[in-house]
């Protein structure tokens, strides 16, 4: 299929931005069947919008941490879960050791 370059008007900010060729090619090859309503940025901006607070896991988000102490050592710790009752909780250097020590499955 042959794709030309389209210019389309944000449905957001009314702006109009070029839908390239290329962009194009690389909608169908995702499956995509319709064409973008929005503009790059207005997409930049609801996509982060949509995320929140939460961040933006591994590409310099926040994560969230929890206090805890470890069971092993009894230093305080911080983890990136929740504790809860009756489960052990270790410090980095701890769980280190710990799952060196334990044969995998």
């Amino acid at each position: 299929m042959s794709y030309e370059d389209k210019t389309l008007q944000c449905s957001d900010c009314g702006a109009t931005f070029a839908f390239t060729a290329a962009e194009q090619e690389f909608f169908a090859s995702k499956g995509y069947v319709n064409t973008p309503k929005r503009c790059p940025a207005c997409r930049e901006s609801r996509k982060s919008q949509r995320h929140g607070d939460r961040g933006t896991g591994s590409f310099g988000g926040k994560r969230q941490t929890f206090p805890a102490t470890c069971a092993q050592c009894g230093k305080e710790t911080q983890v990136p879960f929740e504790p809860r009752e009756g489960r052990p909780v270790y410090c980095s250097d701890c769980y280190s050791k710990v799952r060196l020590a334990t044969p995998r499955r």
